[in-house]
C-alpha cells in the first residue's frame, strides 16, 4: 500500500472535493514543480483517471477530443511558466465549440510577478476567447480564506456547463509543501445552479424567510408570486426601504435586530430565499438560517452571508409559481412575528431632537403615492427603523453606498416621474457634496429635499471611529465644513434658485414647518427643509434604539439628560462638560 495519500494544502484539498462531488474525473496532467501538489494527489487517488501529456498544447486538444467524446468535463493542469501559454490554441478550440475543459495553471504568487524571478509570468490578464471565467485560490492559511476558496472554485466549477459550457481557468497558488498524508478529503460546500428546466429540490420544512436586498420596483405579477410562496410555506419577507417590497408578508426587522442585547423573535430559519442586489441594511448580517437559496435571472454566485447552497437562474415570479400551490392562505408566522416586532415601538420612550426622532415623525406622513429617497449611513440607518406607508416607493444608493450622488439621483427620478412628489431625506455632507444638482436648470416644482445639518459626519461619531473621542471630528468625520451649520447659507442659495426655504432647530419648529413639507399637493416652487441637530443628540438617539430591553437604570439615565437639557439647554450641558475637562 502507498504512503503518499492527498497533499496537505487545503486549497488542493478543496478543489479535489468539489471535483469528486460535482463527478470531473478525467485529468490530463503536464509534467512541472509548481503543480505537483495537485498532479500526484490526483495520481495517488484511484477515482480520478489520469493521462499525460508533455506537450501542453498537445494536451489540450487531447482534452478537446476527450471532452467532446465523453460528454465530461475534462481537467488540464501544468506549471506556472511558458506551459500555461501553450494551452491557448487548444483552449480556443474548447470556447467556440463550448467544450468543458477545466484548465488548473500553477502559479507561485502576485507579489513575485514584476521582480526577475524565474518562471514567474504574469497571468492576470487572459485573452477573451479562451475561457469563461478565470479565478485565482489563494494559498489558504485563515478561515476567510477557506471561504473565499470554496466559493471561487464552485464558482469555477458550475461555469464548466452554464449557458451551454466552455473552457474554464484557475490559477492556482503553488505552495510547494509536499505533504502528502492526508487520508480523507474534508467535506466541502459543493454549491448547485438550478436552471427553469432543472428538476426543482424541495422546501425544507421549517421557518421560511425570503430576503430581499435592494430591488427594482415590484410588478403587481412580482409580488403576487411572492405571497402565494408564502401563503404556501408560511413564510415571511424580510425587508428595508430599498427592498420595495409592499405585499401581505413585508417584515420590517430592523428595530428589532438593532437591539444590543435582545434576542431577535425571529430566530433560526430553515431556509433563506435571497432576492434583489446590494443590501446595507444594519440587520443583514444578523439573521441565522440553515441554507440559503439564491434566485437571479444572472445565476451568479452571491454569498455575503456564507450559507449559499444553491442558485436558481431564472426570473423571480417563475421560481415563486413554480413551488406554489393554490388555495393555501397560511399567515401564522408573519403574524406572530408582526405582533412581537410591534412590541419593540411600544417601548420607544421620548426621543431628542434628531435623524431618528424626524424619522419617527415624518415616516407615517408622507404623502400617498410619492418617491422618497434617502441618503447612505445615519440616514438609511434611522429611516429603517420606521415603516412607510402602503403606496409609498423608497430608494437609497447602495448599489456603492457612498456619500456622492443621492440628491442627483432623486432629481433624476423626479424627472422621470414628474407628476409625483419626489422626497430626499440627506445628511449635510452628503447634501454639500452632490449640492450643484439643485442648481441644474431642469429642476421641479415636485421636489422635496429635508437636509438633517449637524455639521459633521455624524456616521464616525456613532460606529466604531468613535474610540477616537472629540479629536474624529478633525479629519474622520470631516466637522466644520459648508459654513459650519451657517443658519443662512442655504437659505440665501436655495431662495435664489427658487425653492422655498423651511428650517428648523428645535422640535416646535420642526412641527410647525412640517405641513407645508408634507402638503400632498405638487405647489409652485420645490422645497429645502434644513433641520439643525448636534452630534450628541444624534449618538444619543441611536443608543436609546438599540437598547429598548435594557435594565432601568439606563432608561433613567436617559429620562434624567433630558430632563437637565430642557432646563439647561445644549449651551449649558455643554458648560457643565467643560467642567470636568
Amino acid at each position: 500500500m502507498s504512503d503518499f495519500f492527498h497533499c496537505s494544502e487545503k486549497s488542493v484539498l478543496i478543489l479535489l472535493a468539489l471535483l469528486k462531488s460535482n463527478n470531473i474525473k478525467k485529468v490530463i496532467a503536464s509534467p512541472g514543480s509548481s503543480n505537483a501538489d495537485l498532479v500526484f494527489s490526483f495520481q495517488n487517488d484511484p477515482w480520478f483517471e489520469v493521462y499525460s501529456s508533455v506537450d501542453e498544447r498537445s494536451a489540450a486538444y487531447i482534452a478537446c477530443g476527450m471532452a467532446a467524446e465523453s460528454g465530461e468535463a475534462v481537467v488540464l493542469t501544468c506549471t506556472g511558466a511558458t506551459a500555461s501559454r501553450n494551452y491557448y490554441a487548444g483552449l480556443s478550440e474548447a470556447y467556440y465549440r463550448k467544450l468543458p475543459i477545466l484548465a488548473i495553471t500553477a502559479h507561485t504568487g502576485v507579489d513575485k510577478i514584476g521582480h526577475l524571478i524565474p518562471q514567474c509570468i504574469d497571468r492576470r490578464q487572459i485573452a477573451n476567447d479562451i475561457a469563461r471565467l478565470s479565478v485565482e485560490l489563494p494559498t489558504v492559511k485563515t478561515k476567510k480564506d477557506e471561504d473565499f476558496v470554496v466559493t471561487e472554485a464552485n464558482r469555477a466549477i458550475l461555469e464548466l456547463f452554464r449557458d451551454g459550457g466552455g473552457p474554464v481557468h484557475i490559477n492556482l497558488i503553488a505552495s510547494f509543501n509536499r505533504d502528502f498524508s492526508v487520508r480523507e478529503l474534508p467535506e466541502v460546500k459543493a454549491l448547485k445552479r438550478h436552471f427553469a428546466w432543472s428538476k426543482f429540490p424541495e422546501i425544507p420544512k421549517g421557518k421560511i424567510a425570503i430576503y430581499v436586498g435592494s430591488h427594482r420596483t415590484f410588478s403587481d405579477e412580482q409580488t403576487e408570486a411572492i405571497d402565494r410562496f408564502c401563503a404556501t410555506y408560511d413564510a415571511v419577507v424580510i425587508c428595508d426601504h430599498t427592498s420595495g417590497y409592499y405585499g401581505r408578508y413585508r417584515l420590517l426587522p430592523t428595530l428589532a435586530h438593532l437591539q444590543a442585547t435582545d434576542e431577535t423573535p425571529i430566530g433560526t430559519l430553515d431556509l433563506m430565499i435571497h432576492i434583489g442586489e446590494v443590501s446595507a441594511a444594519t440587520f443583514a448580517g444578523t439573521f441565522k438560517a440553515k441554507e440559503i437559496w439564491r434566485v437571479s435571472e444572472d445565476g451568479e454566485l452571491r454569498n455575503p452571508y456564507k450559507k449559499l447552497t444553491r442558485v436558481f437562474q431564472m426570473p423571480e415570479s417563475y421560481f415563486f409559481d413554480k413551488y406554489s400551490k393554490k388555495g393555501e392562505n397560511k399567515h401564522s408566522f408573519i403574524d406572530k412575528l408582526t405582533a412581537e416586532y410591534k412590541q419593540y415601538y411600544e417601548l420607544i420612550p421620548e426621543l431628542p431632537f434628531s435623524n431618528v426622532w424626524s424619522a419617527q415623525q415624518l415616516s407615517t406622513k408622507i404623502p400617498k403615492g410619492s418617491l422618497f429617497h434617502i441618503s447612505v449611513s445615519n440616514t438609511r440607518r434611522s429611516w429603517n427603523l420606521f415603516p412607510l406607508p402602503q403606496g409609498i416607493t423608497s430608494s437609497c444608493n447602495v448599489g456603492c453606498c457612498g456619500i456622492d450622488g443621492c440628491t442627483s439621483t432623486l432629481v433624476g427620478a423626479s424627472l422621470a416621474s414628474p407628476h409625483k412628489l419626489c422626497y430626499l431625506v440627506t445628511g449635510d455632507l452628503a447634501f454639500f457634496y452632490d449640492l450643484n444638482v439643485i442648481a441644474n436648470r431642469h429642476v421641479g416644482k415636485n421636489i422635496r429635499i429635508m437636509v438633517v445639518n449637524n455639521g459633521i459626519g455624524v456616521e464616525f461619531c456613532i460606529n466604531s471611529c468613535s474610540a477616537m473621542g472629540e479629536a474624529v471630528g478633525n479629519y474622520v468625520a470631516a466637522e466644520g465644513h459648508f459654513g459650519n451649520k451657517s443658519p443662512n447659507l442655504l437659505k440665501h442659495f436655495v431662495e435664489d434658485l427658487g425653492f422655498m426655504y423651511l428650517k428648523a432647530s428645535n422640535k416646535k419648529e420642526y412641527l410647525e414647518a412640517l405641513p407645508l413639507f408634507i402638503s400632498p399637493e405638487i405647489g409652485n416652487k420645490p422645497i429645502l427643509f434644513e433641520i439643525f441637530t448636534t452630534p450628541d443628540d444624534e449618538t444619543e438617539a441611536i443608543n436609546i434604539m438599540k437598547n429598548l430591553k435594557t435594565d432601568s437604570s439606563f432608561a433613567f439615565q436617559t429620562k434624567l439628560k433630558h430632563g437637565i437639557k430642557s432646563v439647561m439647554g445644549n449651551s449649558g450641558i455643554n458648560s457643565i462638560k467643560k467642567l470636568f475637562k
